[in-house]
């Protein structure tokens, strides 16, 4: 099989735990266990991406005495571009592609799950308040983060699962 020629299933499976012949079932992003594995590792790497770019905005939002749902805006679109990127270069290096071509790859998959990671984050950011303390060096700044990140990932979790499933999400 040529190297491009990937299927949603064969792109993920080089990450995606081996299958174990005891078991019954594959390993891939189409088992029980290994979906779930292999949606921990997809996760962590979209997390990866948008914290860069969610703190990045918090950071000048903040600093600049944004309100919240600029700082938010902020925030979401650096979140967009650093997942964006985390995901697409990945790619282009891997299977020896464009920018373009690549993008069309994993676009749907990274662009659901940031989507939904940034919502979580934003809300539980917003509740704690750490982006409304007006200063970075203020402890609930990152108390907001510190519970923003985890929302993130339990929010996104099983909507990457759900993608991994049924071929809309690559694993880079």
């Amino acid at each position: 099989m040529d190297h491009h020629d990937h299927t949603a299933h064969e792109a993920c499976a080089h990450h995606a735990p081996k299958p174990d012949a005891h078991a019954g079932h594959s390993g891939g992003a189409h088992g029980g266990h290994g979906a779930h594995a292999t949606a921990i590792q997809a996760t962590l790497h979209c997390l990866t991406g948008c914290v860069i770019g969610e703190v990045a905005g918090l950071m000048i939002g903040v600093s600049l005495g944004f309100p919240p749902f600029a700082t938010i805006a902020l925030a979401t679109v650096l979140a967009y571009l650093s997942g964006f990127t985390l995901g697409v270069v990945p790619v282009m290096r891997r299977e020896r592609l464009d920018f373009w071509p690549a993008f069309k790859l994993i676009w749907i998959g990274e662009a659901v799950s940031i989507g939904v990671m940034e919502i979580a984050m934003n809300t539980a950011d917003y509740t704690v308040g750490g982006m409304q303390m007006g200063s970075v060096f203020h402890p609930m700044f990152w108390a907001g983060i510190a519970v923003a990140v985890p929302a993130g990932f339990l929010a996104a979790w099983p909507v990457n699962v759900w993608l991994l499933r049924r071929g809309l999400k690559k694993c880079h």
